[in-house]
């Protein structure tokens, strides 16, 4: 009986735009437009726009297919068709399409900020590695009577031409950082991090100046989002170079604290696993 009245409920749905039935459902559901927006995470405003049909004021198709996927799921309709009716109303409203580089991720649909905000992201993220540094430096205490004896001796026998190349060069091999790895907000932004399996650890908009931690657990954790300028990431309490800039999308990347301690030698937008997924600075949502 129950799949009879989906069936029903389905029939009744399909001659009603993807407006409506994002209206109708969500009634159906007993929920407002505000519950729907906790859900998903996508403004009010751009649910407003979406149930109402004004495609013209939301960012373009891929946002679109994508807060419509969010939707569909909040209210609990088949998100693949209400995917598909969207899409074909924008078609024939003959809205602007996006670029080549169409995926649906839900990214919070804020529009890119200036490029003087970019600059001072920049300058706040040196500030905080350059303060660390300065921390670091006045934190260290005097060596003990037990250090200095074991420092001559390592100096005595670098000094010996008897010693051996491998030895000498693990004496001089900085230790790597312990500790967590940490991803601080410089500016609001949403973000994904995830396992090679698709097992999600965090997905959402993180606040300015808030934080998260990869748990330390996690199978070779990897991060997705739309604005890496926006991340000041350190492992252990030690800065690591920015993860891309503002002009790219990175999927893919490792967050592991081994993968970032490597960054420290390669460049920030060619480490490993970096992939950038187009021009945008941020991606649109999927599911």
């Amino acid at each position: 009986m129950r799949e009879e009245a989906n069936e029903e409920e389905n029939v009744a749905r399909s001659g009603l735009s993807a407006s409506e039935q994002m209206r109708q459902a969500r009634e159906a559901a007993g929920m407002s437009l505000e519950d729907v927006a906790s859900r998903t995470r996508v403004t009010l405003r751009h649910l407003a726009a979406l149930e109402a049909g004004d495609y013209h004021a939301l960012p373009g198709t891929t946002y679109c297919a994508g807060f419509s996927r969010a939707y569909a799921r909040a209210v609990g309709i088949d998100e693949n068709e209400l995917v598909s009716k969207v899409r074909a109303e924008i078609a024939e409203m003959g809205v602007g399409q996006d670029g080549p580089y169409e995926i649906e991720e839900p990214v919070d649909p804020s529009s890119v900020p200036p490029r003087y905000l970019a600059i001072a992201a920049a300058v706040i993220a040196l500030l905080f590695a350059g303060g660390y540094a300065i921390w670091r430096t006045q934190s260290i205490t005097p060596p003990t009577d037990d250090q200095l004896a074991i420092e001559q001796r390592t100096e005595t026998r670098i000094a010996d031409p008897r010693a051996t190349p491998s030895a000498t060069a693990a004496s001089k091999a900085p230790a790597n950082p312990t500790g967590p790895v940490v991803l601080t907000a410089v500016n609001e932004v949403w973000l994904r991090i995830y396992e090679p399996d698709g097992k999600r650890l965090f997905e959402g908009t993180l606040a300015k100046d808030k934080s998260i931690t990869v748990p330390a657990e996690a199978q070779e954790p990897m991060i997705l989002t739309g604005r890496p300028d926006a991340l000041a990431v350190t492992v252990g309490g030690q800065a690591i170079p920015p993860l891309g800039t503002a002009e790219r999308t990175i999927s893919d990347v490792p967050v592991s604290a081994d993968a970032l301690l490597a960054r420290r030698v390669q460049p920030a937008d060619t480490g490993p696993g970096a992939s950038i997924q187009g021009d945008d600075s941020a991606s649109p949502p999927t599911g």
